[in-house]
């Protein structure tokens, strides 16, 4: 398939104009970051793996009757998706304290938290990403209430979806961050999940071993990005036939 006007490019992204009105091709790359960009490298197949896994997972989602942006996959690095008016919100779920929470609260990593926590951070990457408050949200109309209180029923609807399937492969889901989009029928407006949903956007621990499958492998050189990724897609019955060899991540400066 042709690819159309670049539209925008994100660190682990880019979206093209899509084919027909209102779509969007969004391309998986091999780039890796972490710290708000700081840390940086390519590690080849990576972009192919996100792709089928966040396939994986929004299909899910749609079969479920979650609405998301995804509509197919075109081939091993890109995928058709709905085009959406993006809320300026990373929406976060925690089930276990993790990162940045451990950090803010003093609370030991692996902490199983009383319930699910939904945290939001404004999308902007000269901020680093400020969490901030639904009183933020309503008083920069960022989002309506009713806007917040679908954001909370999704958001949990996918917690419920991942949390079942990361368990059935022993694999223990302890957060993940969502984006939200908007989509307008006529004078209707809805909600539907939006970006992806992958171990980019995870925190997955095997559930025996406490091993690390996500970023957090890169964050903090853990091993190989690679092996954890493809180890979440074998788990899942995802895993891309015909995988390219892959090597050395190659850092940038």
């Amino acid at each position: 398939m042709a690819r159309r006007n670049k539209i925008y490019e994100g660190k682990a992204k880019i979206l093209y104009e899509g084919p027909e009105p209102g779509t969007i091709v969004q391309y998986f790359k091999d780039d890796a970051t972490a710290f708000n960009a700081e840390k940086k490298a390519t590690i080849e197949g990576k972009g192919v793996l996100n792709n089928r896994l966040s396939e994986f997972f929004m299909t899910g989602l749609n079969n479920i009757g979650v609405p998301t942006h995804f509509i197919k996959r075109l081939n091993m690095r890109e995928q058709l998706v709905r085009q959406v008016e993006i809320i300026p919100l990373e929406v976060i779920v925690r089930n276990y304290a993790a990162g940045s929470m451990s950090k803010r609260l003093g609370i030991e990593e692996g902490t199983q938290l009383p319930r699910p926590i939904v945290e939001y951070c404004y999308k902007d990457d000269a901020l680093g990403d400020p969490l901030v408050t639904e009183e933020h949200i309503a008083a920069f109309g960022w989002a309506s209430q009713q806007d917040m209180d679908d954001i909370l029923s999704l958001a949990l609807r996918v917690n419920d979806f991942m949390s079942g399937v990361m368990m059935a492969v022993g694999i223990k889901l302890v957060d993940f961050k969502i984006e939200i989009g908007r989509v307008y029928d006529g004078d209707f407006q809805r909600l539907i999940v939006a970006d992806e949903i992958s171990p980019d956007s995870c925190r997955l621990w095997d559930i025996e071993t406490g091993q690390k499958l996500d970023k957090d492998v890169f964050r903090r050189d853990l091993g190989s990005l690679t092996d954890a990724y493809t180890e979440v897609a074998k788990r899942l019955g995802v895993m891309p036939k015909n995988n390219a060899p892959v090597s050395k991540p190659t850092l940038i400066n």
